[in-house]
């Protein structure tokens, strides 16, 4: 099976179809986790699985599993896997890149007529984005047993709608327990969803490792109060401690860089009218940085300047810490797996750490797993803009058909049983 590679054109029209669903007017996608968008890519990804032959599962999570029957279908399956969840203006690939990938395996051993000897695996994960409820990665976190069934459940969108409810409304709450399905192992391919590879010239991105996390809630709670008539000394303004409050959050960046990032990236006011001063701001926060260690100093850091601004600004202040995810490091023999398909299949290729989380993230804590990374234009994600090549594209579904293939053969000489 040396020569062989993925149908590049199907893979892309794959993508260009799904992109369909949650079209926006400047060429993105908006299809947030359990939006009806959502229930609609599900549907179709469930029957152009079946039109690969594979039996779809869904779990009490929604998490999909699209399984191909190979020659021990007791033996552990090897699996391949992503999101097709979306953020509110965001793009054609991300995540959706890595589950159509696996789809396109499927399909191309489908063509040749091969047969594994461990069964294959696709799988949508649920609500990776964390867009629509906060935190991320809630179907690959319950299934790793990190966040518990009855968080993700209880967890609501801005407009007070429960995980759990839109869950049951769209007709993805599966039978299945989500986290009692056996994996063997775990791979999943993803745009950078930043610069390096394509400013290199490098066509994969073999990731060794992935940066720690945390996420954070904050209220803060002033005086509302007319801007015509309240004297500048005499004012409680919200929206001028946040202010403060982002400059700091900046500056903790700053202070620990190359490595460290931090980031407010949603921002609600009240009353949110031209004239009159804001009484209250809720925002997030977004620290991350590759050392745990470092991570707990930011978070020092982080909580004390947001009691100082609250203090020396006259605010209530509630600040809630809603997602804290470690840094981890993916399976050696697995991303040596990854190394030599780029190598064997002549593609140019670095080392790397992710900056982004993936489901592959919390998946690495129960099975041997690897994430491949393939470039983005201008390294632009999460935005109408982001787009890929189709080259690349193929390039890494073929890099995920020749690890597969690597993987299985290994399969039955006594490892990773």
């Amino acid at each position: 099976m040396q020569e062989l590679r993925v149908n590049g054109k199907r893979l892309w029209e794959s993508i260009m179809e799904t992109a369909k669903f949650g079209a926006t007017s400047r060429g993105g996608v908006s299809r947030l986790s359990l939006s009806d968008e959502d229930r609609r890519v599900r549907d179709w990804f469930a029957e152009a699985c079946k039109g690969a032959r594979c039996e779809v599962t869904v779990d009490d999570m929604g998490n999909m599993v699209a399984r191909r029957s190979g020659r021990h279908n007791a033996a552990v399956p090897i699996a391949i896997g992503s999101h097709l969840d979306t953020q509110p203006a965001g793009g054609k690939f991300d995540g959706i890149a890595g589950v159509l990938s696996g789809l396109e395996v499927i399909r191309t051993l489908n063509d040749v007529g091969y047969c594994t000897e461990a069964p294959l695996e696709v799988i949508n994960w649920t609500n990776e984005e964390g867009s629509r409820f906060a935190p991320p990665m809630l179907g690959s976190g319950v299934f790793a047993g990190i966040i518990s069934r009855d968080f993700a459940y209880s967890r609501e969108d801005r407009q007070g709608r429960k995980f759990g409810e839109e869950l049951e409304r769209i007709g993805y709450r599966g039978s299945a327990r989500c986290g009692e399905h056996r994996l063997g192992t775990y791979f999943e391919l993803h745009i950078e969803q930043g610069p390096m590879l394509e400013m290199e010239g490098k066509t994969i991105g073999v990731v060794t490792e992935a940066q720690g996390q945390r996420w954070y809630e904050v209220t803060l709670t002033g005086q509302a109060g007319h801007a015509g008539s309240t004297p500048m000394h005499l004012r409680k303004d919200a929206l001028l401690g946040c202010a403060r409050i982002v400059e700091g959050v900046n500056c903790i960046g700053l202070d620990h860089a190359p490595l460290a990032v931090s980031t407010v990236g949603l921002v609600e006011v009240r009353p949110n009218s031209p004239n009159v001063i804001p009484g209250s701001v809720f925002f997030t926060v977004d620290l991350r940085h590759p050392e745990d260690d470092m991570m707990v100093k930011m978070d020092a850091e982080f909580r004390e300047m947001v009691s100082r601004v609250a203090g020396e600004s006259g605010l209530g202040v509630e600040l809630s810490e809603i997602y804290v995810r470690p840094s981890t490091e993916f399976d050696r023999a697995c991303v040596a797996q990854v190394r030599e398909a780029a190598e064997r299949l002549n593609y140019k290729y670095r080392e790397m750490v992710s900056g982004p989380g993936h489901d592959a993230l919390y998946v690495a804590r129960m099975v041997p797993a690897a994430l491949v990374f393939i470039p983005c234009e201008g390294g632009i994600s999460h935005d109408e803009a982001e787009n890929a090549r189709p080259e690349d594209v193929e390039a890494g579904a073929n890099v995920v058909l020749h690890v597969v293939l690597a993987r299985d053969a290994t399969t039955f000489e006594g490892k990773h049983v």
